[in-house]
Parts: structure tokens; C-alpha cells; sequence
């Protein structure tokens, strides 16, 4: 899949939210203010919404002031906020190249994949949103930063001895 010429200049207004179909929260990533208590009420109606519709409904929704584009892959749905203006097949289509980002990553992602590995589920989609405005938009760039900061991070846990740790070898 190529990058979509679009992404580029796509911006997030609002936030991602990956639930399971049980309703469990697994990631959450705001790109707007707002209290722990105005999130949890948001991210609990928004749950309850979606678990509630059909499978063969349509993906896309409005929502109090926003659009609700989301998408179920295996047993996590993808949600997103945006704004009325925003487009939503630009935003599934940003959905689809995170899952795409996360299974180049995981090998075929799953829930237990982001539940146990959360913090890499979030680092990657910080690789390609930042702010909520679409960074990289390869998938190669994106996976190539991720293995890059992996390196770094055995490197950082490797056992050293002590004259390395103070610098006298």
C-alpha cells in the first residue's frame, strides 16, 4: 500500500480510543484537553455506543459535535474523534495503516499484543501521529525509527562491568 498523499497533511482533532468487545479500554491517546473525569465519561458513552451497533452498520458516526470513524479488527476496535469538517475515509484510512504499522511490528497483532506491550503500541503511533497530525506516513520510515529506538533501548540494558560504567575501558 502506498502512502496516501493526503495523510500528510491530515490532523487529529480529537483522540484514538482501542477497546475490546468486551469494552475494555487498552490505549487511549488524546489530542485535546480535558479532565480524567470528562475522558473516562467520554471514553465509557463512546464504548457503549459502538458495542451497540450492528456489525454491518456503517463506520462511521456522528456524535454529539464530532465524527466517530472506527473499525474492529479481530477482537480491538479502533476509534477515532474528529472534527465535523474532517474527512472519515482519510481517518479509516489512517486506522488501517496503524493496525497495518502494529502487525509489521508485532507479527500479526493481537489484543495481548498491546495489553503487555503497551508502551510500544503507543511509541509506534507517536512515530507516525504526533500532536495528532500525521508525521511519516511509510510504513518503512515508521518501523525503521521503532527498531532504531528498540536498538537503543537493549543497548541501554545490556550488563555493563563497573570499569565500563565509569568509563575506564
Amino acid at each position: 500500500m502506498s502512502s496516501s498523499p493526503y495523510m500528510h497533511s491530515f490532523t487529529f482533532h480529537c483522540f484514538m480510543l482501542l477497546f475490546s468487545r468486551q469494552g475494555k479500554l487498552r490505549l487511549q491517546k488524546w489530542y485535546v484537553p480535558l479532565s480524567d473525569k470528562e475522558r473516562k465519561k467520554i471514553s465509557r458513552d463512546l464504548v457503549q455506543t459502538i458495542l451497540a451497533r450492528k456489525p454491518k452498520m456503517c463506520s462511521f458516526l456522528e456524535w454529539r459535535d464530532l465524527k466517530i470513524v472506527y473499525k474492529r479488527y479481530a477482537s480491538l476496535y479502533f476509534c477515532c474523534a474528529v472534527e465535523d469538517q474532517d474527512n472519515e475515509l482519510i481517518t479509516l484510512e489512517i486506522i488501517h495503516r496503524y493496525v497495518e504499522l502494529l502487525d509489521k511490528y508485532f507479527g500479526s497483532v493481537c489484543e495481548l499484543d498491546i495489553i503487555f506491550n503497551f508502551e510500544k503500541a503507543y511509541f509506534i503511533l507517536d512515530e507516525f501521529l504526533l500532536g495528532g497530525e500525521a508525521q511519516e506516513t511509510s510504513k518503512k520510515n515508521v518501523l525503521k525509527a521503532i527498531e532504531q529506538a528498540d536498538l537503543l533501548q537493549e543497548e541501554a540494558e545490556a550488563p555493563r562491568s563497573v570499569l565500563e560504567e565509569i568509563g575506564l575501558t
